[in-house]
């Protein structure tokens, strides 16, 4: 494998510089001295930006894009081995990582290289370690997989001491990294396009553990079934939290919410002490997230008042249950979730927030994912009043299974649940304007591009 000499900086081309957490490293890159160039499909935000602090994007997929000056191409892995810029740069003879590889190279920069993983809430519980850290004035850097508002942006490039990421196991990435503190926020069935099973994915996990140092840290959900298996014979230190078990060395009581769903509990940590937090950001499903983030907190030894004026100062990350305005009285919110357990959490938190009637636009993410969990997105997307769902969002890939949304809304009808499905963001926005009334809750929610709908229906 290439290794890169951060202390000789060269040109790193980045094929898929758009991404989120491709233009997060681009930047850091950047800031260090390296010349960074890359390309996208289309024009951005995220590529708008990186080009006004002098990084230079191209578009399309052209192999002229692929120079003999640069010294080594990183890859994200949506790019296929027909891409013709892949092939330019293999014909070239250029060096060349994953983005995972990159980042696993990267961390070992910092003293302390902070990797959240998980199959659920890796952004939300990543946004609030950073808060508590910036709050701390630890000068964190920090690679967030979603905008954070009080950085500007999803990426912030700091000192030595701190660095923190997401850890995604898609395609094992986590794989190639070196933190010396982890953590496991849940594991659960995804990306079944990649793993075999649960258990496939249960092993990756357990090796991810086991590349914390015998010095490291692995803070773990003992919500996770069977999580021992996780955590047994690892020569790091093992921290425990739980949302509900009173085993666990950090778990939560009394927890009660306000009039908009945002929660507030009592602590129980290790040395029998409890504290009382209170979140600005709905759903039981963010207690846990706090509570991951405590725990790190802790052991990095930061003050438990920081800690909690931070975690109280959070309102959320771009498409985490973000408020989106409000139109004819109907307010509209944006949610990423893609997934059963996330759509669940979500809508549960909706319960919790003042409404009339719930409605959730739902696009599907992937055909793979669509098969796979379609009962399980049926019974989870029955938590809202009225369903609309509309067309799969393909994302990775081509439609080869036979699976429309019109399958998912079958299933929804089966469960005797009011449903809707049109194949047109338009036509859904018309629907909205004509059946939503004042005081409705209208959740645009997936990891596809339906947060347009709102925004359309906003003006914005």
């Amino acid at each position: 494998m290439y290794k890169i000499d951060f202390s000789n900086p060269s040109h790193i081309y980045f094929v898929g510089i758009g991404g989120i957490s491709m233009s997060g490293l681009a930047e850091i890159l950047h800031q260090a001295g390296f010349t960074v160039s890359g390309s996208d499909w289309k024009s951005s935000s995220i590529t708008q930006a990186l080009e006004e602090k002098g990084i230079e994007v191209q578009y399309g997929e052209n192999a002229s894009h692929i120079t003999s000056d640069i010294d080594c191409a990183v890859l994200t892995s949506a790019v296929k081995e027909s891409n013709l810029e892949f092939r330019a740069i293999r014909d070239m003879g250029i060096p060349y990582l994953t983005r995972a590889q990159l980042l696993g190279q990267l961390m070992k920069n910092y003293k302390t290289s902070i990797a959240i993983s998980g199959t659920h809430g890796k952004t939300t519980t990543t946004s609030m370690i950073s808060e508590i850290l910036l709050k701390a004035d630890t000068d964190p850097t920090l690679s967030i997989g979603g905008i954070l508002k009080t950085i500007g942006g999803n990426i912030r490039v700091g000192s030595d001491r701190y660095f923190v990421t997401e850890a995604c196991e898609y395609t094992n990435s986590f794989l190639s990294f070196f933190p010396t503190v982890g953590l496991i926020l849940n594991i659960e069935e995804d990306h079944l396009d990649f793993f075999k099973d649960l258990a496939d994915i249960r092993h990756s996990f357990r090796k991810f553990a086991e590349l914390l140092p015998a010095e490291g840290c692995l803070i773990i959900n003992a919500d996770i079934p069977d999580y021992e298996e996780i955590t047994e014979g690892l020569s790091c230190k093992i921290v425990t939290y739980s949302s509900s078990d009173r085993n666990a060395d950090y778990y939560p009581t009394d927890i009660a919410y306000d009039s908009f769903g945002h929660p507030s509990f009592l602590l129980h940590h290790p040395g029998n002490g409890t504290d009382s937090f209170s979140l600005k950001v709905p759903g039981l499903h963010n207690v846990g997230n706090a509570i991951a983030a405590i725990a790190l907190a802790d052991y990095l030894s930061i003050d438990r008042s920081v800690t909690a004026d931070a975690l109280n100062g959070y309102t959320g990350t771009d498409r985490r249950f973000e408020y989106k305005g409000c139109v004819g009285g109907v307010t509209v919110i944006d949610d990423y979730a893609h997934h059963p357990t996330e759509i669940t959490a979500t809508l549960s938190a909706a319960q919790n927030y003042p409404h009339r009637t719930l409605w959730c636009v739902f696009q599907p993410h992937t055909y793979s994912r669509t098969k796979e969990f379609m009962k399980d997105f049926a019974k989870a997307l029955c938590l809202a009043d009225k369903v609309v769902l509309a067309d799969i969002y393909a994302a990775r890939e081509t439609d080869n299974l036979g699976i429309s949304s019109e399958n998912l809304q079958a299933e929804i009808k089966a469960l005797g649940h009011e449903c809707f499905y049109f194949p047109s963001f338009d036509e859904i926005e018309n629907f909205l304007l004509e059946n939503c009334i004042k005081g409705d809750l209208l959740i645009t929610m997936g990891a596809g591009d339906v947060l347009k709908i709102g925004e359309n229906l906003l003006g914005l």
